[in-house]
């Protein structure tokens, strides 16, 4: 879909942040819309949303990005969205993508990592991801996973740093940094969110 043919709605607490964004993506090409809480957004959704993308911070005081994307759902404005999440804030991103982001960027970012995003949720405005083709596909790529790699594979999922899935299994952590490598290639994995949606769509994320 054309960049101009949908709006980007930017939603954070930082003046600093929505001014940077907005700035990013308005020379980029984008029709921005910016909101400085989840609050402000959700007044104006029901009217906003039609042919348009979200981009949404993780943490933020009156709501989080969790909640404003379950919100959402509850009003039945499935609005495809981005979420941007600091680090360690992995669990509190799987759940996002459970409840419909469609990625989500970990800071810091480059600017364009966020535009690649964009251009993937807006392919969610006329397109149903997660078909079963696609599961088909990453069933074979799973079972082809040892059992240490899949234990592995569940604690990065949970969120869980190298030194601490390293502690759990007796094992050192450089042995885990050796099986996140033949994870992600056995799985075809470019980046830690890509692999996360994968696992949601395995039905391995809990």
């Amino acid at each position: 879909m054309q960049i101009d043919n949908y709006t980007v709605h930017i939603v954070d607490d930082e003046e600093e942040v929505r001014r940077s964004l907005a700035f990013l993506l308005t020379a980029t090409g984008f029709t921005v819309r910016v909101h400085d809480s989840a609050t402000s957004f959700l007044a104006v959704a029901p009217s906003a949303v039609s042919k348009a993308c979200l981009v949404t911070d993780l943490r933020m005081p009156d709501m989080n990005g969790v909640e404003l994307l379950e919100k959402l759902n509850e009003m039945g404005a499935l609005v495809p969205a981005v979420v941007i999440t600091g680090h360690g804030d992995v669990p509190m991103a799987v759940a996002a993508m459970k409840a419909g982001a469609v990625d989500f960027i970990e800071k810091p970012f480059e600017d364009e990592v966020l535009i690649s995003s964009i251009t993937r949720a807006a392919e969610r405005l006329h397109k149903i991801a997660g078909s079963g083709e696609d599961i088909a596909a990453l069933r074979p790529r799973l079972s082809g996973l040892s059992d240490r790699e899949r234990q592995v594979l569940h604690a990065i999922v949970a969120g869980l740093p190298n030194k601490t899935i390293a502690y759990d299994l007796d094992i050192s952590p450089r042995t885990v940094e050796v099986h996140r490598a033949n994870i992600m290639s056995k799985m075809r994995a470019r980046s830690l969110p890509e692999l996360v949606r994968m696992a949601i769509a395995l039905g391995l994320a809990e």
